[in-house]
């Protein structure tokens, strides 16, 4: 069987900040675990992310923190390509849209969409602070709402009303920088022309199966798509290749999806394989699944997909659209201006990665909004983790040490609960792989639990300790333990998306010496578990999540 070609991106983070577990809800864990199940199923996966670097929010924090652009998001590239390493994502290539090449694609899309006729010049009024000497774009500006009168209202929405609105529609503006006033000045700017591509969009969307909220709020943008502005007034960005257009630089919004493109251009060109990128953006034959969350749905359903379908190479037009919903706090959206917010410092020092993957995974914001909240997440640890799967793991390997020398049992003569067993383990496992395949992770992590309880229920009702006890029954036993291995050798495979760690030494305490990820998922399917194999001495895969340990993160969260 042929392999697919599976490209996967997540929704490149802003490299102004420290990622939380809002946003790993969002667009990366799910992404990651997809990407690791497409593996084991043998296709040619290839998985992309990188951080978006330019805009005026990185400028603004920049100047506020007392960096250059450069330095802030040099900073905090390094920041979130740590916690994704934490988090054990198994990205093929993180890059960054700083990179020289990033430059070089960009423009083409803007030259291609430009002499195709979708771009347009216009000169309009923005507004220019004279004390700065320059045009202010609205997140540096601040002014009375032109709906409900607030006197501090920001430059694209009122916080108190919830307004939107333009900035150059707010009564009294000022710089947030220095306070003083701005004035309305004529500048020129380039507008991509969205109205273009009404019906190409909706011909291409009419075709997908994507979530309903997903597709019903797309089918809604595209009736209403206008012209819209893709260049601004300022130096921290990609210049405009025009003549004539000097300090003119893209908006951020046009040049970050481009950078899933440039991204893979440079993986190509660090695999010394030049050309690579063209086997995946170019083959109409790649399965291509953007991961995001719902805030990023129009520029990945309608923006990106337009200014693709206004070029002259023919990249390949995204598949699948995954959008979660947001991921809470303890009912409040994550806020580190507020302090309502993780420490992922101190964090890892107290948790594993596959803790915090499990909590996420199982309460995973698929249709409607979801939280984490720390009582939830010692739960999950302490009665499905450790209660359930490192309990199944324990138990069976334990026993097995004691009553078959260390070895995988000789099993035959099996009863029908035997196999009644060991055919719903593998109905799971199908149940699993549909899971995974279809974005459901919340589903795959009820079904890895599903599997590690139905393996305790029947090692209970089998009573191994009780059929050792004679050589007449000695072989029920066997089964008893030879039937838990398979059982277990399932679970490895069906929670190694989400659990890679855990997957992996629960593979090694198998007896397995070749790493998980070298075998192929129906293999380890289908196949029977070797007989007479050696396994090391057990050891505990999770520990306990105390009440004290808990208590100090909520008391942590209440007092910020």
């Amino acid at each position: 069987m042929i392999p697919k070609k599976v490209l996967i991106t997540s929704a490149l983070p802003y490299a102004n900040g420290p990622l939380h577990f809002g946003h790993i809800a969002g667009a990366y864990l799910p992404g990651d675990c997809y990407a690791r199940y497409e593996r084991l199923k043998g296709n040619d996966v290839l998985y992309i992310c990188g951080t978006d670097e330019y805009g005026i929010a990185i400028t603004l924090g920049a100047e506020m923190a007392g960096r250059t652009p450069k330095e802030q998001v040099d900073l905090f590239h390094t920041v979130i390509a740590d916690l994704f390493a934490q988090l054990n994502f198994s990205f093929d290539h993180f890059s960054r849209t700083t990179w020289p090449g990033h430059t070089a694609v960009t423009q083409q899309f803007f030259t291609d969409l430009y002499k195709n006729g979708y771009i347009e010049e216009r000169t309009d009024d923005q507004l220019y602070s004279e004390k700065e000497n320059r045009f202010l774009a609205d997140r540096y500006v601040v002014g009375t709402c032109p709906k409900c009168g607030f006197d501090s209202a920001r430059g694209d929405e009122c916080q108190k009303c919830g307004a939107s609105y333009e900035a150059t529609d707010l009564l009294h503006p000022r710089s947030k920088i220095t306070g003083s006033p701005l004035i309305r000045k004529p500048t020129k700017h380039w507008y991509l022309r969205f109205d273009l591509f009404k019906e190409k969009l909706a011909s291409w969307i009419a075709e997908k199966k994507w979530k309903p909220n997903v597709l019903n709020f797309v089918k809604g943008y595209i009736d209403d798509l206008k012209p819209r502005a893709i260049t601004r007034d300022m130096e921290w960005g990609i210049p405009v290749p025009l003549p004539g257009a000097e300090g003119k630089v893209l908006y951020v919004w046009f040049d970050a999806p481009i950078g899933y493109i440039s991204a893979t251009k440079e993986w190509a060109e660090k695999t010394s394989h030049p050309e690579a990128w063209k086997n995946y953006w170019l083959d109409p034959k790649t399965k291509l699944v953007q991961f995001i969350g719902k805030d990023n749905i129009p520029f990945h359903a309608v923006f990106f997909p337009a200014m693709i379908m206004g070029q002259n190479t023919p990249y390949k037009l995204v598949d699948e659209l995954p959008a979660n919903e947001f991921y809470n706090l303890e009912g409040k959206q994550f806020s580190k201006s507020d302090g309502w917010t993780i420490d992922l410092e101190t964090f890892f020092h107290k948790f594993t990665a596959d803790q915090i993957r499990y909590a996420i995974a199982s309460n995973a914001p698929e249709t409607q909004d979801s939280e984490f909240s720390w009582k939830d997440f010692q739960l999950r640890c302490n009665s499905e983790l450790l209660g359930k799967y490192g309990n199944l793991v324990n138990r069976t390997l334990v026993f097995l040490q004691k009553q078959c020398e260390g070895k995988s049992p000789h099993v035959h003569d099996l009863h029908p609960q035997d196999s009644e067993f060991l055919g719903k383990v593998k109905a799971l496992v199908q149940e699993a792989a549909e899971a995974y395949e279809n974005f459901r992770l919340r589903r795959a992590s009820q079904v890895i639990m599903e599997l590690a309880q139905l393996g305790n229920v029947y090692f209970d009702s089998k009573k191994p300790w009780v059929s050792a006890r004679s050589a007449l029954t000695h072989q029920d036993m066997h089964n008893t333990i030879g039937c838990c291995l398979e059982c277990l050798k399932a679970l490895a495979l069906i929670s190694a998306p989400i659990l890679p760690e855990t997957a992996e030494k629960l593979w090694h305490l198998l007896g397995f010496t070749k790493p998980l990820t070298t075998y192929h998922w129906d293999q380890v399917a289908s196949g029977q578990f070797p007989e007479g194999q050696s396994l090391p001495a057990p050891q505990i895969l999770f520990a306990r999540v105390e009440d004290e340990t808990i208590q100090i993160e909520i008391d942590k969260l209440k007092n910020r």
